[in-house]
């Protein structure tokens, strides 16, 4: 025989109920009630009774007849208008994690974009909670008054309302103003920004946001295209993107960015190389999308936990007043966006067949040289890595960028890129899809003291590339400019112009240091021979000193850990790809012939779009083998371990030169020969 609550093998659990306890504590169903709702109106020592009563009987009071009671659900709900979008998700998780503190739960209704429906769902949440949060009505301001009248208590996130409820507010008109200044910046003075939803109110903040850069800047051009707001939308204005011929596109999301990015690809433009794209809100993928997306910060779990507590404050006190707070973003600048392309210009059209490709050519700068020598601007306090090498009238020819956006795992350096022909041919690349890497000119070692300053994997004997967490940082400790050299040897040309001088303390992946970088880099003008037709150049002359200040250092590369004519890693410049790429070399033409000789110099002579350049790399004083590949990706560097370890003894040090000439023109090999030996003829300095 059970008793009690007791049950026997097989039989239902029995539930006690208020009566139960009431029965048992020796008390009335009502004090019972009073007590499991927290009344302070009941008697301590009766209420202790209760208590114990409900324990022992293990009743658990009923929600709903609790709510009845209460007149209360303990629930509110959260209205958005696609739950899909990952900032929608993040509102979300920061109201629960609030309520949940103050033990509420919340319900969630989507309106799928659907602004004729919106009211009407918001009304029919509100029937089953105790108050709303909306997130980024569509409807009208007259619809959504008169809504918030209905549904009271609110709180609205994205919305303003005037007054009638709380409500916070991303500031979107200035974090569009962020991303077109920056940019502007990056000399960019065409772009495209895709709209979002027709009645999305941060939209509209967004164009007026716009609107004020307009103003800011008279020659700039901002285009309109919509979009909408996720991923497809984005995918399907890729054609259009590319029509406009604009150099940088601003999406109305993070979303939208991504599927612009998935159609940019698909069509074969490079970002940024050929446009850069910008987002906003930083979702959390934005930083792993490839590239890494340049887009705005919106605090969106904090705008739920805040929006929770406005909310909360209005269901515990009927007369709180409605409040309005503002979030101002913070731009994170990423790999999407870079300086304007120049030169050569790749445009897609759309056709009956889908996206097609054409090379045409940008309105081409003037060939004729200029007289002023090249200098160096650097602007001053945390602003310096804009350094800009710049000719003649305004003619851009280097940006030296200090690397700090770089994914860590490709070795963050200080760069150069891009570095333009007279003419604006690019002649670097950065970040390209075939070696993510890669990153303009710049001093890329992939084994010091076992520490990666290449990037990427590295390479084990028996194990082959794997990717290590050994990868270094290059940190720039200061940028100044110096006059440059009173003389000059025979032949080398114009007097240069300033020298960029910088420190750089190379650091392991644990932050300890490893040595010490004196980097110094000039640029002159190659004055034309008088009755030539060949176009104009100039000369990048890069010296570098690595000095072993924290101790002996041992610098190896792939070949020397075992892989067979991998023997890279030095002063590395990386070459766009080309519709053709010639290399020429004092040991023949061809990679091969290239490829760890020891010529004095090399020639990388490309045709693109119908226009000829020529890069031509010259070792002034030691000769080291080169490391070159012009057929799987032009590039090259002398090398500093090209078949054995490179010994530099504590307090030593070791020197990396090399002179580049950028000619708009193609070379013959005696030509470059002849170039290559006036320009060392008698030494550089």
């Amino acid at each position: 025989m059970v008793s009690g609550n007791a049950r026997g093998a097989g039989q239902r659990r029995v539930t006690a109920t208020i009566g139960d306890v009431a029965l048992v504590a020796g008390v009335s169903r009502a004090t019972v009630s009073r007590v499991m709702n927290g009344r302070s109106t009941v008697d301590a020592t009766i209420a202790e009774r209760v208590r114990e009563a409900a324990a022992g009987l293990s009743y658990r009071p009923s929600n709903a007849a609790r709510s009845l009671a209460l007149g209360r659900t303990q629930t509110v709900a959260l209205v958005v208008p696609d739950l899909g979008n990952p900032v929608f998700q993040q509102i979300l998780r920061g109201v629960m994690d609030g309520a949940a503190e103050d033990g509420y739960r919340v319900l969630v209704a989507d309106t799928v974009e659907d602004d004729q429906q919106e009211g009407a769902i918001a009304l029919e949440a509100r029937m089953r909670c105790d108050a709303l949060v909306l997130v980024s009505p569509r409807i009208g301001d007259a619809e959504l008054s008169a809504l918030i009248a209905d549904v009271e208590p609110v709180v609205l996130v994205n919305r303003e309302t005037g007054g009638a409820a709380p409500s916070l507010v991303v500031d979107y008109e200035d974090a569009a103003l962020q991303v077109v200044e920056h940019l502007v910046s990056l000399g960019h003075r065409r772009m495209v920004y895709l709209g979002g939803p027709v009645r999305s109110a941060s939209d509209e903040l967004r164009r007026a946001g716009l609107d004020r850069a307009r103003k800011r800047h008279a020659d700039l051009e901002i285009l309109d295209l919509p979009a909408g707001p996720d991923i497809q939308a984005g995918h399907a204005a890729a054609p259009a993107v590319l029509a406009t011929r604009a150099t940088a596109a601003v999406a109305f999301n993070d979303l939208v960015a991504f599927g612009l990015l998935a159609g940019l690809n698909e069509a074969g433009v490079a970002v940024p190389a050929d446009i850069s794209v910008a987002g906003f809100d930083d979702i959390e993928l934005s930083r792993y999308a490839t590239p890494a997306l340049t887009t705005v910060a919106v605090p969106q779990a904090e705008l739920g936990r805040h929006a929770w507590r406005e909310l909360h404050a209005v269901i515990d006190d009927d007369a709180h007043p409605a409040s309005s707070a503002r979030f101002t973003p913070s731009l994170e600048v990423r790999g999407s966006t870079g300086p304007v392309p120049q030169g050569t210009e790749r445009v897609h059209v759309t056709d009956d067949d889908g996206v097609g490709v054409r090379d045409v050519q940008r309105e081409e700068i003037p060939t004729v040289p200029p007289t002023a020598a090249p200098t160096w601007s650097v602007p001053a306090g945390p602003d310096a890595d804009t350094v800009v090498l710049t000719c003649g009238d305004g003619l851009e020819l280097v940006r030296r960028d200090a690397g700090d956006r770089m994914p860590k795992v490709h070795a963050r350096r200080p760069y150069l890129h891009p570095v333009h022909t007279l003419a604006g041919v690019p002649l670097t690349d950065v970040s390209p899809v075939d070696h993510r890497h890669h990153y303009g000119v710049g001093i890329a070692v992939p084994d010091v003291n076992g520490t990666s300053h290449w990037g990427g994997r590295t390479f084990i004997e028996d194990v082959g590339p794997t990717l290590l967490k050994n990868h270094g940082r290059q940190t720039s400790e200061g940028v100044r400019v110096e006059a440059a050299p009173t003389s000059r040897p025979a032949g080398a040309g114009a007097e240069a112009g300033e020298v960029l001088v910088e420190e750089v303390l190379w650091s392991d992946e644990h932050g300890d240091p490893q040595l010490r970088e004196e980097r110094r880099v000039t640029a002159r003008l190659l004055p034309q021979t008088p009755g030539s037709a060949a176009a104009p150049g100039w000369v990048l002359d890069w010296r570098s000193t690595l000095h072993a200040d924290h101790g002996p250092l041992e610098i190896r590369s792939p070949a020397t850990n075992g892989r067979p004519g991998a023997g890279y890693g030095g002063l590395f410049w990386r070459l766009p790809l080309a519709e053709s790429t010639r290399v020429l070399s004092a040991s023949g033409t061809g990679e091969n012939q290239a490829h760890g000789s020891t010529s004095p110099w090399v020639a990388f002579v490309q045709q693109q779009g119908g226009r000829s350049t020529t890069l031509l790399l010259v070792q002034p004083s030691q000769v080291r083998p080169w490391f070159l590949r012009s057929a799987e990706y032009p590039g090259a560097c002398p090398a500093l371990a090209w078949d054995s370890p490179l010994l530099v003894p504590e307090g030593g040090s070791v020197q990396l030169d090399l002179v580049a000439v950028l000619l708009d023109s193609a070379l013959t090999s005696s030509a470059a020969a002849a170039l290559a030996a006036d320009l060392t003829d008698g030494g550089r300095r």
